[in-house]
């Protein structure tokens, strides 16, 4: 990774109360939130890691990571958080240069997660009903400097799906069971299906639905995380603990 911040480039300044904001080195200047009336190609040339100050603020300057993308994420629908998307991760085995089909892009939380781990050279292809859904998430992952990897389909993915030879398929949808037979004559041999499914009702119909297909490894998981607040004083588990997301489904296609 370069040393120094160049013109295009995404940078995440963070205060002193450790709030991060985003932006774009562009040559324009404007008013951002947190930060105020500056124009960002100022920060070109400057040294990551290092304390800058813009009007009477102090911010470090550092490249974004994957979890300042997801915090900075603008939404507009329910999102698949991120101890979900490491769950898909690992047991979808993604990796630099698969090519994925995921189905109900909503804010692109996950399409940021995915195109981030199969970039250089693989390919996420999104499909999704809603044109706003698309719109709204293809700016999220523009400011996560991730288009190149996403292409976008507005598309019912229960007609079909469009690509071969996948290494994995992403669905969250409410009807995933209607995507398993597209899903296998898309996937590679060794390929995975994966759902998320809010509602125990929608797994039982899924897994049916694998069973009857030529998939193994065929598996449930809920993901259960709480935060731990360390003070000087003690420690305790944070009150606002969010237990329940939804339900993750595996498989993994044979002959």
């Amino acid at each position: 990774m370069n040393s120094v911040v160049f013109k295009g480039e995404s940078v995440v300044l963070i205060d002193s109360n450790f709030r991060k904001f985003i932006l774009c080195i562009k040559d324009k200047t404007d008013k951002f939130k947190g930060i105020g009336v500056f124009n960002p190609i100022s920060l070109e040339g400057k040294k990551y890691g290092e304390l800058i100050e813009i009007g009477n603020k102090n911010f470090w300057i550092l490249k974004p990571s994957l979890m300042d993308n997801l915090n900075a994420l603008k939404r507009n629908a329910q999102i698949i958080l991120p101890r979900d998307a490491a769950h898909i991760i690992i047991n979808c085995s993604i990796e630099s240069g698969n090519n994925i089909v995921e189905a109900g892009i909503g804010s692109g939380s996950l399409s940021i997660v995915l195109a981030t781990m199969i970039k250089p050279n693989g390919k996420l292809f999104s499909y999704d009903i809603r044109k706003d859904f698309l719109e709204h998430a293809l700016k999220n992952i523009e400011m996560a400097n991730l288009s190149d990897y996403v292409s976008t389909k507005l598309k019912d993915v229960t007609t079909g799906i469009d690509e071969k030879n996948l290494d994995a398929v992403i669905i969250d949808i409410p009807n995933p069971w209607d995507v398993i037979e597209h899903a296998w004559k898309s996937l590679k041999i060794g390929g995975y299906f994966c759902s998320f499914s809010p509602l125990i009702s929608q797994v039982e119909q899924t897994v049916k639905k694998l069973r009857k297909q030529n998939f193994i490894e065929i598996n449930t998981i809920e993901n259960i995380q709480r935060e731990l607040i360390i003070t000087d004083y003690g420690t305790r588990p944070s009150f606002n603990m969010l237990g329940h997301t939804g339900y993750l489904t595996f498989a993994r296609k044979i002959l």
